[in-house]
C-alpha cells in the first residue's frame, strides 16, 4: 500500500508542475481581476454600493438559475440571515449535518437557536434523507393549534432544515424537501462549496426557500471574503438585502432605520473581483473535472477508493477526496502526503464532537463517523496548464 500512497502523491504533484509546495486549493487569478479593481478603485466606489455588486449578483443569479442572488460579507453571514429571514427565532431549534464545516452550525447558533445533527448518507457525504425522516419521526408533532413541528421533548420549534452538499458534491435535496414540506419545515440549502453543482440538471441551492453560497480563497471562484444569498422569492430576497445594510430605509438625505439590522454587504472591491472570477468559470468547472478525472483514474489503477459524483448529479468536484481503509491508514497517508509537500486533510472534526457542540441532539450518526476516520481530500485547486 505504501507504493500506492507514493504513486497518488506523484498523481497530485504532476497536477501542479513546477510546485514545491501544492496547497489544498489556492485561488487563481488568469482574468480581469487587476483591471476591475483599479477601475474600482479609480472610481472610489470600494464599500457597498457600486456597479460591480449589482453585476456580481446578477452573474450569480443567471449561473444558478436562481431569480435573485444579494451579496454579503461571506458564506457564514449569508446562512445566518437567510436562516433569519427564513423565520428561524431565538430558542428554535435547526437540524442540520454532523459531517460539516463548523460555520454550518455557528450560523444556527448566530440566530439564538440549537442545531440538531442527523447522520449523513455514505454515497453523498451529504444529510440523510432516511436519518432525516427517522428523527423527526421519533421526535416532532405538529400541533394542531400553531401548525408548527415541536420538538417533543425540548418543546421548541424546529423551524428549518440546513442541509449541506459536502465538497461540492450534492446531497438527495429533492427527497430532503419532500420531507420537509410533510413537517412544513422550511429548507436553506448550505451550498458554500457547490458553485456549479447540479442535481438532477438543477443548481444546488435554488431547492429550497434560499441558499447560500461562499467566496473564501479556497472556493472555486473567490471575491477574498465573500458570500451569496439566492432565492426565488423575491420578498425574501429584499428582506435579506434590507437587513443587512443597515435597515436602511430608502431617502435621497436622512437616515432612517426601521428595525436592527446588520453592517453584512458585500464591498464593491470585493465584487470587482468576483466579476472578473465569474467571467472564467466555465473554465474552472472544466479544469476541476479534468483534475477529477486524473484523481478517479489513478485511484482506480491503485486499487483506492476515490469519491465519484453521486447518481442523478453533476458536480463541481470542489475538493477531490479518496476513502482509505481506516483511521490508522487515514493518518499515515496525511502524514506522508503532507510530508511529501503536497496539503492533504481530513474531513472536519465531526461537530457533536467539538465542546460547543457536545450537548446537542444527534441521532445515530454511524455513517458519518465511518466517513470521519477514511476521508481524505486531495489538492484540488484549478492551474492553468
Amino acid at each position: 500500500m505504501v507504493d500506492a500512497k507514493n504513486e497518488l502523491i506523484d498523481c497530485a504533484r504532476s497536477l501542479y508542475p513546477g510546485m514545491v509546495q501544492v496547497p489544498l486549493h489556492a485561488p487563481t487569478f488568469f482574468g480581469n481581476e487587476k483591471e476591475y479593481l483599479a477601475e474600482c478603485i479609480n472610481s472610489t466606489f470600494v464599500s457597498y454600493v457600486g456597479k460591480y455588486v449589482n453585476q456580481f449578483e446578477q452573474m450569480i443569479a443567471e449561473f444558478t438559475g436562481a431569480k435573485y442572488a444579494v451579496a454579503v460579507v461571506n458564506g457564514t453571514v449569508a446562512l445566518h440571515m437567510a436562516l433569519k429571514v427564513a423565520g428561524v427565532e431565538e430558542n428554535d431549534e435547526v437540524i442540520t449535518q454532523v459531517l460539516t464545516f463548523a460555520a454550518t452550525a455557528n450560523a444556527i447558533v448566530h440566530t439564538g437557536a440549537d442545531p440538531v445533527f442527523v447522520d449523513v448518507d455514505l454515497d453523498t457525504m451529504g444529510m440523510s434523507p432516511h436519518s432525516l425522516l427517522k428523527w423527526l419521526k421519533a421526535n416532532v408533532e405538529i400541533t394542531n393549534k400553531s401548525g408548527k413541528p415541536i420538538n417533543r421533548s425540548s418543546k421548541k420549534t424546529i423551524s428549518a432544515i440546513v442541509p449541506m452538499h459536502t465538497f461540492g458534491h450534492p446531497c438527495q435535496i429533492d427527497e430532503i424537501i419532500a420531507i420537509a414540506d410533510e413537517y412544513n419545515i422550511p429548507v436553506v440549502e448550505d451550498s458554500a462549496e457547490s458553485l456549479g453543482s447540479y442535481h438532477k440538471k438543477k443548481h444546488t441551492g435554488t431547492f429550497g426557500i434560499a441558499g447560500v453560497l461562499s467566496f473564501n480563497g479556497n472556493k472555486t471562484i473567490t471575491t477574498g471574503g465573500g458570500g451569496m444569498v439566492i432565492t426565488d422569492d423575491e420578498a425574501f430576497a429584499k428582506e435579506v438585502k434590507h437587513i443587512t445594510t443597515t435597515a436602511k430605509v430608502q431617502h435621497a438625505w436622512d437616515f432612517v432605520h426601521d428595525k436592527v439590522g446588520y453592517n453584512f454587504r458585500m464591498p464593491n472591491i470585493n465584487a470587482a473581483i468576483g466579476v472578473a472570477q465569474m467571467e472564467n468559470i466555465d473554465e474552472y468547472l472544466n479544469i476541476k473535472r479534468r483534475i477529477a478525472n486524473t484523481y478517479a483514474n489513478c485511484c482506480k489503477k491503485l486499487n483506492i477508493e476515490y469519491f465519484n459524483e453521486p447518481k442523478s448529479t453533476h458536480s463541481n468536484y470542489w475538493l477531490n477526496c479518496i476513502i482509505l481503509e481506516d483511521i490508522k491508514e487515514r493518518d499515515e497517508f496525511l502524514q506522508l502526503s503532507n510530508d511529501s509537500g503536497i496539503m492533504t486533510r481530513p474531513a472536519w472534526r465531526l461537530m457533536h464532537q467539538l465542546d460547543m457542540f457536545r450537548n446537542c441532539q444527534r441521532d445515530n450518526l454511524h455513517s458519518s463517523l465511518w466517513l470521519a476516520d477514511r476521508i481524505v481530500n486531495l489538492p484540488s485547486g484549478v492551474i492553468r496548464s
